[in-house]
């Protein structure tokens, strides 16, 4: 896996990431940093890939237990280290998941099995962050 970061010029903090999968995303500072406020900081672009990490695993999870998935929502709430490196201490993660009958131990076992062996993002992220789960389950 690979990416290339560009910085957009001398007049701000914007960055420009390209994937190796041929995709763009703009990052953006703090106007406090010199940014502008145009796009996601760097350090929530971390936090909404590992929502998006593990939200991946818990609806493939999901679909692979024969469960009939029709949503599934995750609530990040970080806070972080207050001094450099302003790491994240502490992450919560509240998942809505929607579907037709869903089982509910079905439903946690997929989200503590993402935690617990498949969401690399996560698993990372545990090194210097204490990490919560909750969970809620709507019919469709």
């Amino acid at each position: 896996m690979e990416c290339t970061v560009k910085w957009t010029g001398l007049d701000g903090m914007s960055f420009v990431a390209e994937t190796g999968s041929g995709h763009a995303v703009v990052m953006d500072g703090a106007p406090d940093g010199g940014g502008r406020n145009l796009a996601p900081r760097p350090m929530e672009m971390v936090l909404l890939g590992t929502g998006g990490c593990t939200a991946y695993d818990v609806v493939l999870i999901l679909r692979k237990s024969g469960q009939d998935i029709r949503g599934c929502e995750v609530r990040l709430e970080a806070r972080r280290a207050e001094v450099d490196p302003k790491v994240f201490t502490h992450i919560h993660f509240a998942f809505t998941v929607r579907g037709r009958s869903l089982k509910p131990n079905l439903v946690e076992h997929a989200i503590r099995r993402s935690h617990e062996k498949y969401c690399s993002a996560s698993k990372m992220l545990a090194a210097t962050a204490e990490m919560s789960l909750s969970w809620e389950i709507l019919e469709d």
